[in-house]
């Protein structure tokens, strides 16, 4: 199992920020163009538990594959939680959790994961994966500017 744990500081009110990071379709202007993220069915309205939400992605330049999450729990402005049920992980347990603080809202997320195909999984780890799922979240902290004023 991997875990990545990422933290951001944005400057704006708890409900703004909520608001943004539980609409799905949100979703695709922090995510890289790269990855070729399109929701597919069930990105409607605001995230809520048993929401099934279908993409397609490309994992890899050239290959194309749907990724099936649900939103498993949902707390409201506190945390709301996205597992694969379908797609290129074995496993895939996003957590995303906000807290008012003083300077603003702290962002965590928090993705364990686990990559089918035993040794080969492994080594495609090491050789991209760790890599390519630390850009998509480097990629956010980019784009989020672009929202919010972040600190």
């Amino acid at each position: 199992m991997y875990v990545l744990q990422t933290k951001s500081l944005i400057q704006a009110p708890l409900e703004e920020v909520w608001d943004f990071f539980s609409s799905p379709h949100n979703l695709q202007k922090i995510t890289p163009k790269s990855m070729g993220f399109q929701i597919l069915t069930g990105g409607e309205g605001k995230m809520y538990p048993g929401q099934i939400i279908s993409y397609r992605v490309n994992p890899i330049p050239g290959i194309s594959t749907l990724w099936v999450t649900e939103i498993s729990h949902v707390e409201d402005k506190v945390f709301f939680v996205d597992e694969q049920r379908i797609g290129p992980y074995a496993m895939w347990h996003h957590e995303h959790h906000f807290k008012q603080t003083e300077k603003g809202v702290e962002m965590t997320d928090i993705v364990s994961y686990h990559l089918p195909l035993g040794l080969l999984g492994k080594f495609a780890h090491w050789l991209f994966v760790k890599k390519k799922v630390a850009r998509i979240f480097k990629y956010r902290e980019t784009v989020l500017p672009n929202f919010f004023k972040v600190g």
